[in-house]
């Protein structure tokens, strides 16, 4: 079956690409070498639900797969790829470029409503990067890869620049196959970054959206592939990891402090989201 044609709940959502991990970091960069070479140079349709996408692409022969349709990119071309947008990639062996992932809810300076580049971030483009630009991803890499004293503070900075740059002389509209995102999952992930730890159900999320149960849940298949008991789970868990990364909290600390009363299940529901014990998780970021 053609992936692109499967309705979007059977689309796959990843955090990275093939990954069922959560997501610890403030952001991700990778070169496209580093996934795509490992996969045959293809990368099938899928989607990310809080993940923001810029793609620099610099070289190689490119097919770009969005929202069900294809066209061919001639590099050097930048994408700017929101959440839930579907898209995949067949890239020549040997393509250059660089893929800049950058949670949602980490950046409420670029991304929440209000802030100036959220009304261009929020929808997807093909853009013709400047020439400066590649110098300015690379930076934007060795700072993310680094372990400054102030690290986070020198990579919203210079994120900052990059987004500007990449967007200040465009003119080109959004690709017209694109999908928009429908407001009120702004608001119900907003809700869930307040009241996730206090653990409401689905239908009191639902009462305060104006909705019923049964059309939220509609509406999150449709625009994320995933349930609302999914989403409001997977933000446990996304802070569950960040936690482990960032802290030296306990596993049955971490439970507490998340609403779960009952660290056992905590524990379960950690296992299974992320593959592997919050225990073992931590490990795996200490190596």
């Amino acid at each position: 079956m053609n992936t692109q044609s499967r309705p979007a709940h059977e689309i796959p959502a990843w955090h990275l690409y093939g990954e069922r991990a959560p997501f610890p970091d403030l952001a991700h960069m990778e070169r496209i070498i580093d996934r795509a070479a490992g996969l045959d140079w293809q990368i099938k349709p899928h989607r990310h639900t809080h993940l923001l996408q810029i793609f620099l692409l610099l070289s190689g022969q490119i097919k770009f797969h969005a929202e069900g349709q294809s066209r061919n990119l001639v590099p050097p071309v930048a994408l700017c790829l929101p959440p839930t947008t579907v898209h995949g990639f067949d890239f020549s062996a040997g393509t250059e470029g660089w893929v800049l992932s950058l949670p949602v809810h980490n950046f409420p300076e670029f991304l929440a409503d209000g802030a100036e580049l959220a009304f261009i971030l929020n929808r997807p483009a093909i853009l013709r990067p400047n020439t400066d630009i590649q110098g300015s991803f690379i930076r934007l890499f060795d700072i993310w890869s680094g372990n400054g004293r102030f690290r986070s503070t020198e990579l919203r900075c210079v994120l900052g620049q990059v987004l500007c740059n990449l967007f200040k002389d465009q003119t080109a509209p959004a690709p017209q196959d694109q999908t928009r995102s429908d407001p009120r999952i702004t608001k119900f992930h907003a809700l869930i970054a307040t009241y996730a730890h206090a653990h409401w159900p689905v239908s009191r999320y639902a009462a305060e959206l104006g909705m019923s149960t049964r059309n939220l849940g509609r509406l999150c298949k449709q625009q994320t592939g995933q349930s609302p008991q999914a989403m409001i789970e997977a933000h446990l868990m996304r802070e569950a990891a960040r936690l482990l990364a960032y802290t030296r909290m306990s596993a049955q600390s971490i439970a507490h402090r998340l609403g779960y009363d009952d660290p056992s299940y905590f524990n379960r529901r950690f296992r299974a989201f992320a593959n592997m014990s919050p225990g073992a998780y931590r490990r795996r970021l200490e190596q």
